[in-house]
Protein backbone atom coordinates (compact mmCIF):
# COMPACT_ATOMS: atom_id res chain seq x y z
CA UNK A 1 0.00 0.00 0.00
CA UNK A 2 1.26 3.45 -0.95
CA UNK A 3 -0.82 5.65 1.15
CA UNK A 4 0.44 6.12 5.24
CA UNK A 5 -2.02 4.48 7.03
CA UNK A 6 -2.73 8.11 9.06
CA UNK A 7 -5.43 10.13 10.34
CA UNK A 8 -6.63 13.27 8.40
CA UNK A 9 -5.73 15.82 10.99
CA UNK A 10 -1.93 16.32 11.61
CA UNK A 11 -0.93 15.14 15.41
CA UNK A 12 2.70 16.19 15.04
CA UNK A 13 4.41 19.78 15.30
CA UNK A 14 1.59 21.11 16.85
CA UNK A 15 2.32 24.63 18.54
CA UNK A 16 1.93 24.55 21.88
CA UNK A 17 -1.30 27.12 22.54
CA UNK A 18 -0.32 28.06 25.55
CA UNK A 19 2.87 29.67 24.75
CA UNK A 20 0.43 31.59 22.05
CA UNK A 21 -2.21 32.54 23.55
CA UNK A 22 -3.79 35.33 22.76
CA UNK A 23 -3.63 34.81 19.19
CA UNK A 24 -3.29 37.98 16.78
CA UNK A 25 -4.23 35.90 13.87
CA UNK A 26 -6.01 32.57 13.65
CA UNK A 27 -4.32 29.50 12.37
CA UNK A 28 -7.39 28.30 11.08
CA UNK A 29 -10.70 29.91 9.37
CA UNK A 30 -13.28 27.71 7.95
CA UNK A 31 -15.48 29.36 5.51
CA UNK A 32 -18.32 26.94 3.57
CA UNK A 33 -18.83 27.40 0.09
CA UNK A 34 -22.10 26.00 0.56
CA UNK A 35 -24.27 24.71 3.55
CA UNK A 36 -26.05 22.32 2.18
CA UNK A 37 -25.22 18.57 1.28
CA UNK A 38 -26.93 15.95 -1.78
CA UNK A 39 -26.33 13.36 0.91
CA UNK A 40 -28.90 12.59 3.44
CA UNK A 41 -26.36 10.84 6.19
CA UNK A 42 -28.06 10.01 9.25
CA UNK A 43 -24.38 10.46 11.17
CA UNK A 44 -24.79 14.29 10.28
CA UNK A 45 -26.81 16.99 11.12
CA UNK A 46 -26.88 18.77 7.76
CA UNK A 47 -28.65 15.28 6.48
CA UNK A 48 -31.67 15.71 9.15
CA UNK A 49 -33.63 18.07 6.75
CA UNK A 50 -36.59 18.74 9.08
CA UNK A 51 -34.14 19.34 12.12
CA UNK A 52 -32.03 22.14 9.97
CA UNK A 53 -34.78 23.80 8.58
CA UNK A 54 -36.03 24.64 12.02
CA UNK A 55 -32.95 26.11 12.52
CA UNK A 56 -33.58 28.44 10.04
CA UNK A 57 -30.11 28.53 8.63
CA UNK A 58 -29.84 29.56 5.58
CA UNK A 59 -29.46 26.48 2.93
CA UNK A 60 -27.76 27.17 -0.05
CA UNK A 61 -24.18 28.11 -1.92
CA UNK A 62 -21.67 31.04 -0.65
CA UNK A 63 -21.59 34.01 -3.06
CA UNK A 64 -18.96 34.87 -5.13
CA UNK A 65 -18.52 38.14 -3.36
CA UNK A 66 -19.16 37.53 0.14
CA UNK A 67 -16.12 34.93 -0.17
CA UNK A 68 -14.07 38.00 -2.17
CA UNK A 69 -14.56 40.08 1.16
CA UNK A 70 -13.76 37.20 3.57
CA UNK A 71 -9.92 37.22 1.36
CA UNK A 72 -9.53 40.96 1.40
CA UNK A 73 -10.19 41.02 5.01
CA UNK A 74 -7.74 38.43 5.93
CA UNK A 75 -4.75 41.39 4.39
CA UNK A 76 -5.55 42.99 7.89
CA UNK A 77 -3.96 40.32 10.11
CA UNK A 78 -0.24 40.32 10.64
CA UNK A 79 0.51 37.19 9.02
CA UNK A 80 -1.54 34.76 6.34
CA UNK A 81 -3.56 32.42 8.33
CA UNK A 82 -1.92 28.47 8.72
CA UNK A 83 -4.83 26.70 7.05
CA UNK A 84 -7.73 28.55 4.63
CA UNK A 85 -10.35 25.45 5.57
CA UNK A 86 -13.12 25.55 2.97
CA UNK A 87 -15.92 23.45 3.88
CA UNK A 88 -17.98 23.19 7.18
CA UNK A 89 -21.07 22.07 7.36
CA UNK A 90 -22.38 20.90 3.69
CA UNK A 91 -20.87 19.25 0.21
CA UNK A 92 -18.40 22.22 -1.41
CA UNK A 93 -18.68 21.36 -4.54
CA UNK A 94 -22.06 22.06 -4.35
CA UNK A 95 -20.32 25.70 -5.05
CA UNK A 96 -20.12 25.72 -8.93
CA UNK A 97 -17.25 28.71 -8.02
CA UNK A 98 -14.97 26.52 -5.95
CA UNK A 99 -12.14 26.84 -8.22
CA UNK A 100 -12.63 30.17 -8.61
CA UNK A 101 -12.32 30.73 -4.33
CA UNK A 102 -9.09 29.10 -4.42
CA UNK A 103 -7.55 30.49 -7.28
CA UNK A 104 -8.59 33.55 -5.38
CA UNK A 105 -7.34 32.85 -2.25
CA UNK A 106 -4.04 31.04 -3.52
CA UNK A 107 -3.45 34.51 -5.53
CA UNK A 108 -4.08 36.36 -2.55
CA UNK A 109 -1.24 35.68 -0.60
CA UNK A 110 -3.40 35.41 2.60
CA UNK A 111 -3.36 31.62 3.39
CA UNK A 112 -0.18 29.64 3.65
CA UNK A 113 -2.10 25.89 2.84
CA UNK A 114 -5.84 25.27 1.81
CA UNK A 115 -7.82 22.54 2.39
CA UNK A 116 -11.42 20.78 1.77
CA UNK A 117 -13.81 18.07 2.43
CA UNK A 118 -15.94 16.14 0.05
CA UNK A 119 -18.15 13.15 -0.19
CA UNK A 120 -16.62 12.02 -3.49
CA UNK A 121 -20.01 12.83 -5.30
CA UNK A 122 -17.89 15.69 -7.71
CA UNK A 123 -14.60 14.40 -8.15
CA UNK A 124 -14.55 13.95 -11.58
CA UNK A 125 -11.98 15.15 -14.29
CA UNK A 126 -14.25 18.42 -15.13
CA UNK A 127 -14.25 19.04 -11.82
CA UNK A 128 -11.23 18.42 -10.21
CA UNK A 129 -9.09 19.55 -13.07
CA UNK A 130 -9.99 23.28 -12.31
CA UNK A 131 -9.47 22.70 -8.45
CA UNK A 132 -6.05 21.01 -8.59
CA UNK A 133 -4.80 24.01 -11.32
CA UNK A 134 -6.10 26.61 -9.07
CA UNK A 135 -3.62 25.30 -6.39
CA UNK A 136 -5.63 23.59 -3.71
CA UNK A 137 -3.35 21.80 -0.92
CA UNK A 138 -5.40 19.05 0.12
CA UNK A 139 -8.22 17.31 -0.54
CA UNK A 140 -10.19 14.64 2.49
CA UNK A 141 -12.21 12.31 1.19
CA UNK A 142 -15.02 10.96 2.95
CA UNK A 143 -16.16 7.04 1.93
CA UNK A 144 -19.89 6.23 3.20
CA UNK A 145 -19.75 2.32 2.29
CA UNK A 146 -18.31 -0.10 0.41
CA UNK A 147 -21.40 -0.10 -2.01
CA UNK A 148 -24.39 1.43 -3.53
CA UNK A 149 -26.49 -0.91 -0.70
CA UNK A 150 -24.49 0.47 2.22
CA UNK A 151 -24.53 4.00 0.64
CA UNK A 152 -28.43 3.92 0.17
CA UNK A 153 -28.78 2.77 3.47
CA UNK A 154 -26.63 5.56 5.38
CA UNK A 155 -26.77 8.39 2.94
CA UNK A 156 -30.00 8.37 1.67
CA UNK A 157 -28.05 8.81 -2.26
CA UNK A 158 -28.24 6.36 -4.72
CA UNK A 159 -24.42 6.22 -5.43
CA UNK A 160 -22.25 5.15 -8.40
CA UNK A 161 -19.30 3.50 -5.75
CA UNK A 162 -17.22 1.84 -8.64
CA UNK A 163 -17.68 5.57 -10.41
CA UNK A 164 -16.20 6.67 -7.16
CA UNK A 165 -13.07 4.29 -7.57
CA UNK A 166 -12.43 5.22 -11.20
CA UNK A 167 -12.35 8.79 -10.25
CA UNK A 168 -10.03 9.00 -7.08
CA UNK A 169 -7.41 6.67 -9.31
CA UNK A 170 -7.85 9.74 -12.29
CA UNK A 171 -7.15 12.11 -9.62
CA UNK A 172 -4.50 10.34 -7.95
CA UNK A 173 -2.95 10.10 -11.32
CA UNK A 174 -3.36 14.01 -12.29
CA UNK A 175 -3.18 15.83 -8.51
CA UNK A 176 0.27 16.98 -8.98
CA UNK A 177 1.27 18.31 -5.62
CA UNK A 178 -2.70 17.86 -4.16
CA UNK A 179 -1.94 15.30 -0.84
CA UNK A 180 -5.06 13.16 -1.09
CA UNK A 181 -6.34 11.80 2.10
CA UNK A 182 -9.33 9.33 2.63
CA UNK A 183 -11.30 8.01 5.57
CA UNK A 184 -13.88 5.98 6.32
CA UNK A 185 -16.40 5.45 9.29
CA UNK A 186 -15.69 1.68 10.58
CA UNK A 187 -19.01 1.27 11.95
CA UNK A 188 -20.75 1.85 8.56
CA UNK A 189 -18.62 -1.33 7.11
CA UNK A 190 -18.13 -5.08 8.32
CA UNK A 191 -14.68 -6.21 9.74
CA UNK A 192 -14.14 -8.20 6.19
CA UNK A 193 -14.57 -4.99 4.23
CA UNK A 194 -11.72 -2.80 6.66
CA UNK A 195 -9.53 -4.57 4.39
CA UNK A 196 -11.14 -3.99 1.20
CA UNK A 197 -11.22 -0.67 1.49
CA UNK A 198 -7.43 -0.38 2.13
CA UNK A 199 -7.12 -3.02 -0.77
CA UNK A 200 -9.72 -0.31 -2.86
CA UNK A 201 -8.16 2.96 -2.33
CA UNK A 202 -4.43 2.50 -0.57
CA UNK A 203 -2.61 2.80 -3.81
CA UNK A 204 -4.68 5.91 -4.85
CA UNK A 205 -4.09 8.71 -2.48
CA UNK A 206 -1.39 9.90 0.47
CA UNK A 207 -2.82 9.26 3.97
CA UNK A 208 -5.72 6.74 4.27
CA UNK A 209 -7.48 5.77 7.69
CA UNK A 210 -10.66 3.88 9.43
CA UNK A 211 -12.30 6.85 11.49
CA UNK A 212 -14.71 5.74 14.09
CA UNK A 213 -17.91 7.86 14.63
CA UNK A 214 -17.64 10.59 17.39
CA UNK A 215 -20.50 12.72 18.74
CA UNK A 216 -18.98 16.26 17.95
CA UNK A 217 -21.85 18.23 16.93
CA UNK A 218 -23.10 19.94 19.87
CA UNK A 219 -26.92 18.96 20.56
CA UNK A 220 -26.99 16.34 17.74
CA UNK A 221 -27.20 12.80 19.07
CA UNK A 222 -25.24 10.54 16.82
CA UNK A 223 -25.89 7.40 18.67
CA UNK A 224 -29.77 8.20 18.32
CA UNK A 225 -29.88 9.05 14.87
CA UNK A 226 -27.81 6.13 13.88
CA UNK A 227 -28.44 2.97 16.92
CA UNK A 228 -24.58 2.83 16.78
CA UNK A 229 -23.05 3.10 20.85
CA UNK A 230 -19.64 4.98 20.56
CA UNK A 231 -16.93 3.19 22.96
CA UNK A 232 -13.62 4.81 21.84
CA UNK A 233 -12.35 8.21 20.40
CA UNK A 234 -11.96 9.26 16.74
CA UNK A 235 -9.27 7.98 15.79
CA UNK A 236 -9.20 4.25 18.28
CA UNK A 237 -7.96 6.62 21.17
CA UNK A 238 -9.19 5.92 24.73
CA UNK A 239 -11.64 8.92 25.42
CA UNK A 240 -10.61 11.32 27.12
CA UNK A 241 -11.53 14.42 28.84
CA UNK A 242 -10.81 18.42 27.81
CA UNK A 243 -12.59 21.08 29.75
CA UNK A 244 -11.17 23.71 27.93
CA UNK A 245 -12.27 24.69 23.94
CA UNK A 246 -8.80 24.90 22.36
CA UNK A 247 -10.16 25.70 18.72
CA UNK A 248 -12.00 29.05 20.20
CA UNK A 249 -8.35 30.73 20.26
CA UNK A 250 -6.94 29.62 16.85
CA UNK A 251 -9.94 29.31 14.27
CA UNK A 252 -13.16 30.81 13.99
CA UNK A 253 -15.79 29.97 11.26
CA UNK A 254 -17.78 31.69 7.88
CA UNK A 255 -20.97 30.34 7.37
CA UNK A 256 -22.31 30.66 3.67
CA UNK A 257 -24.79 33.45 4.14
CA UNK A 258 -21.39 35.36 5.86
CA UNK A 259 -22.38 34.76 9.92
CA UNK A 260 -19.43 33.83 11.31
CA UNK A 261 -19.45 31.28 13.65
CA UNK A 262 -17.27 31.20 16.57
CA UNK A 263 -17.02 27.12 15.94
CA UNK A 264 -16.87 25.08 13.03
CA UNK A 265 -19.51 22.33 14.57
CA UNK A 266 -22.17 25.28 15.08
CA UNK A 267 -24.74 23.17 12.75
CA UNK A 268 -27.39 25.19 14.33
CA UNK A 269 -26.21 28.42 14.42
CA UNK A 270 -25.86 29.31 18.09
CA UNK A 271 -22.24 30.89 18.54
CA UNK A 272 -23.14 33.70 16.24
CA UNK A 273 -20.08 36.20 16.88
CA UNK A 274 -20.72 38.46 13.77
CA UNK A 275 -21.33 38.95 10.33
CA UNK A 276 -18.68 39.11 7.56
CA UNK A 277 -21.28 41.03 5.17
CA UNK A 278 -21.41 44.02 8.37
CA UNK A 279 -17.88 43.50 9.75
CA UNK A 280 -14.33 43.00 8.96
CA UNK A 281 -12.68 39.60 9.97
CA UNK A 282 -10.39 41.36 12.12
CA UNK A 283 -13.24 43.04 14.50
CA UNK A 284 -14.83 39.91 14.35
CA UNK A 285 -11.92 37.83 15.51
CA UNK A 286 -11.41 39.91 18.60
CA UNK A 287 -15.13 40.78 18.94
CA UNK A 288 -16.28 41.21 22.62
CA UNK A 289 -18.47 38.29 21.64
CA UNK A 290 -15.61 35.82 20.90
CA UNK A 291 -13.87 37.20 23.97
CA UNK A 292 -16.33 36.47 26.22
CA UNK A 293 -16.85 33.10 24.94
CA UNK A 294 -12.87 32.82 25.03
CA UNK A 295 -12.98 34.23 28.81
CA UNK A 296 -16.19 31.66 29.82
CA UNK A 297 -13.80 28.95 28.81
CA UNK A 298 -10.95 30.28 30.75
CA UNK A 299 -12.57 30.64 33.50
CA UNK A 300 -13.99 27.25 33.68
CA UNK A 301 -17.46 27.90 32.82
CA UNK A 302 -18.08 26.13 29.66
CA UNK A 303 -20.66 23.82 30.95
CA UNK A 304 -22.94 26.65 31.91
CA UNK A 305 -22.69 27.44 28.43
CA UNK A 306 -26.13 26.20 26.40
CA UNK A 307 -24.47 25.03 23.67
CA UNK A 308 -20.81 24.02 24.27
CA UNK A 309 -21.21 22.27 27.43
CA UNK A 310 -22.52 18.51 25.57
CA UNK A 311 -19.76 19.06 23.02
CA UNK A 312 -17.89 15.75 22.15
CA UNK A 313 -15.52 17.13 20.34
CA UNK A 314 -14.10 17.79 23.61
CA UNK A 315 -13.99 13.96 24.47
CA UNK A 316 -13.70 11.77 20.93
CA UNK A 317 -11.58 13.94 18.82
CA UNK A 318 -8.01 14.61 20.32
CA UNK A 319 -8.17 18.43 20.98
CA UNK A 320 -5.20 20.19 21.97
CA UNK A 321 -5.60 20.43 25.85
CA UNK A 322 -4.81 23.58 27.60
CA UNK A 323 -6.76 22.61 31.18
CA UNK A 324 -3.56 22.54 33.06
CA UNK A 325 -2.22 26.22 32.00
CA UNK A 326 -5.55 27.46 31.83
CA UNK A 327 -4.64 29.73 35.10
CA UNK A 328 -1.83 31.44 33.65
CA UNK A 329 -3.52 31.92 30.58
CA UNK A 330 -6.72 33.54 31.94
CA UNK A 331 -4.04 35.83 33.55
CA UNK A 332 -2.29 36.69 30.52
CA UNK A 333 -5.95 36.96 29.04
CA UNK A 334 -7.09 39.69 31.77
CA UNK A 335 -4.07 41.57 30.84
CA UNK A 336 -3.93 41.64 27.07
CA UNK A 337 -7.57 41.53 25.58
CA UNK A 338 -9.94 44.43 26.74
CA UNK A 339 -13.44 42.58 27.54
CA UNK A 340 -16.58 44.09 28.27
CA UNK A 341 -18.26 42.20 31.18
CA UNK A 342 -21.33 42.94 29.77
CA UNK A 343 -21.37 40.95 26.94
CA UNK A 344 -22.66 37.21 27.15
CA UNK A 345 -21.00 34.72 25.60
CA UNK A 346 -22.69 32.84 23.03
CA UNK A 347 -24.33 29.40 22.90
CA UNK A 348 -27.51 29.19 24.96
CA UNK A 349 -28.55 30.75 28.10
CA UNK A 350 -26.91 33.85 29.72
CA UNK A 351 -24.96 33.36 33.23
CA UNK A 352 -24.05 36.46 34.76
CA UNK A 353 -19.71 36.59 34.81
CA UNK A 354 -18.16 38.22 37.81
CA UNK A 355 -15.84 41.01 37.71
CA UNK A 356 -12.24 40.35 38.48
CA UNK A 357 -10.54 42.17 41.03
CA UNK A 358 -8.23 44.87 39.83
Amino acid sequence: MKAKLKPRINLEDRTPLETVIPISTPFIVFVDPASSCNFKCSFCPTGHRAMIAETGRYQGAMKFEIFQKVIDDLGAFDKPLKVLRLYKDGEPFLNKRLADMIAYAKQSGFCDYIDTTTNGTFITPERMGPVIEAGLDKINISVDGMTQEQYLRFTGFKFDFDKLVENVKWLYENKGDLEISIKIPGELITDAQRQEFLDTFGDHCDRIFIENFAPCWPEFDIEKHTGVKIQTGIYQQEIGTTDTCPYIFYSYSVNADGLVSSCFLDWGRKLIVGDVRQQSMEEIWNSDKMNALRLQHLEGRRCENGTCSNCGQLTHCLPDNIDAFRPMLLERFRKLVPTDPNVPAPGGRRVPRPIAAE
